[in-house]
Order: C-alpha cells, then structure tokens, then sequence
C-alpha cells in the first residue's frame, strides 16, 4: 500500500507583484528547509488593495491589508499568511498569532526622482522649492514637513509600478518610498538617496516580513520558526511594544529606529504632529531579551513629553471614511 503523501501546506499572500515576490521567497525557503513537505500559494485581494481613490490615512488603517489573509486562516482555507511586518496590526484577531519574522532588508526611507531629474544629482536637501513629493505615509510626511517645509507633498496610492508610472509621468518630481519593497523588486537603481535616520524614522516593522499562523497548529509554527531571525526579531518586537503602547496605528506619524550591539538592544522613537511642527523624540537602550519591555518604556517616556496630546488631536481629527 503506497502511503498518501501530507496535505500540502497553503500560505495566502496578497496578489500584488510586491507581496507575491515577498511571498514566494517565504516559499522557496520553507520548501528548502522541509522537502517532505509541499507549499502552494493562495492569492486574494484586500481592502487596502481595493480603495485605491482614498488617503489612506481616512480609510481605517486597522487591518487594510491583512484582514481577508486572516479571515482565510481562521477558516483553514490557508494555514499562514506572508505580510510585509509594517501592515501587521500590533494586536492581532483571536486565534492568530506572529509565528516568526525573517531577517530584515535596509528598513530606511528612500528617495526615489522622477525620470526628468534622475541625472540631476539632486537629495531631499538641494530639491528646489515647491517640488512636489509623493507620499502616502504620514509618518514621512510630518517628519519631512518638518525638515523641508519648503516641499510641497502630495498623496500617491497604487503599488510600486503603479506609483513608478505616476513618478514618471511628471505627476511628482519625486516619491518617498521603503528602500526594502525598491530592492526587492530590482529596483534598487532607482534609488536616488537613502534618506539618514536624523531625517526620517522608519516605520515600525519596515524591512521586515511577518508570518502569520493559527495560536492552535503547533506543527505549523514549528516549521515557519526555522525563518526566525532573532536579530531582528528582538528589534521588531521592541518596535511593535513601542507602538502598541501608543495605541498607535501605520497611518500615525509615530517613526523608529533600531540597533543591536552584542545583547544590548538600542531602540529610538519618534510621535511627531501632522503639520510636522512638534516632533518627540527619544531612545532606551537595554538586553535585547527585554525588547518588548524596553518598547513599552519608550512609550511611556513619550508620553511623558507630550506624546499622548499630539495622538489624542490626532486621533480626534482623523474621521475613517467607509
């Protein structure tokens, strides 16, 4: 009798070409690290992905774009989900829990110029005046409102090609986008500065990708763990405490930055207001075995300063359309 081979395992992914390429690495190195096992992917579309025509920042950022992932696995239609870390809500639906997170590609923000001044030499400092920069993210938003407030900024949605076309198309003299997602896709060449961490605090998670797996299939987690990569494990869970604390979510100017030297884990954070004219920011340091601990006492050292006034307008000015 030939004995049947185990149930393929289903991870779901998103279907734009980011997420799959995202995706199908996850796969490749399951499938290399367990060969008496198969792996297929499931693709679906998700609100985020949907709206289109909506800052992000009025939609409702809670789950944008993990949502139908996760629903998929509490039916056991999939039994993981590959997210880009910086989607991941902080608190996750019962049932489902982070089983592990890969080894982090360059978290920071980059300049990307648009065809017309891609010979120019130009850096977010010696932009003309007026320049137009696209951007969907708050967080970059008020932080280069803050350091360039001679730059005009305007909204750009779609993904990475989509927002490259409009790039190009002159509609923006230059984007602000994650230089992980730019690489990943091979276009790193396009990528006119990485902008420095005095500038622009990257997004809690960025770089990053997150697998996620039912609380209750012990045998699923095991096999996703072989991708944990502590390093940057420790620093992305020091990131989420930190922003979890501050009940802060992806569309909040709330920025970080992470270092580990040996076991001691340094980690900076920043909550900065709208218009960019206040930015709060500070830094802890510690093990790298307390990182969690060390995000809740950045928040609270935040909050000290003046961190819960600026979220509190914050969140009373931000009014989700549905």
């Amino acid at each position: 009798m030939i004995a049947s081979s185990p149930t393929p395992i289903r991870i779901g992914s998103r279907k734009s070409q980011l997420a799959l390429v995202q995706t199908e690495w996850v796969q490749a190195e399951l499938q290399a690290r367990h060969s008496d096992r198969q792996f297929e992917v499931l693709t679906m579309t998700t609100q985020g992905d949907n709206i289109l025509d909506v800052a992000l920042a009025k939609i409702g950022d809670k789950g944008l774009f993990t949502k139908e992932l996760e629903l998929s696995m509490l039916r056991r239609d999939t039994d993981l989900a590959v997210h880009s870390l910086k989607d991941l809500p902080t608190h996750l639906p019962d049932g489902l829990m982070l089983g592990a997170i890969t080894e982090r590609e360059d978290p920071a923000d980059a300049l990307v110029l648009s065809a017309k001044h891609l010979d120019s030499g130009l850096q977010l400092d010696t932009l003309p005046a007026g320049s137009v920069i696209g951007t969907s993210s708050l967080r970059r938003l008020a932080q280069l409102r803050h350091h360039f407030p001679h730059l005009e900024f305007k909204d750009v949605r779609g993904n990475l090609n989509t927002r490259l076309q409009k790039l190009d198309a002159d509609e923006y003299d230059a984007l602000i986008l994650a230089v992980a997602g730019m690489k990943r896709l091979g276009f790193g060449d396009r990528i006119s500065q990485v902008i420095p961490t005095e500038l622009s605090l990257y997004a809690v998670g960025q770089g990053a990708l997150g697998i996620e797996c039912r609380t209750n299939d012990p045998d699923i987690l095991e096999i996703i763990k072989t991708l944990e990569h502590p390093g940057t494990a420790a620093r992305c869970l020091a990131e989420r405490a930190f922003l979890r604390q501050l009940e802060g979510g992806c569309q909040v100017p709330i920025g970080v930055h992470t270092v580990i030297s040996g076991d001691e884990l340094t980690l900076m954070g920043l909550v900065a207001s709208l218009d960019g004219k206040t930015l709060i920011k500070d830094s802890v340091s510690g093990p790298s075995s307390d990182a969690e601990t060390l995000g809740f006492t950045l928040a609270e050292c935040l909050r000290d300063q003046g961190a819960s006034a600026i979220l509190e307008d914050i969140f009373a000015t931000m009014r989700p359309e549905r």
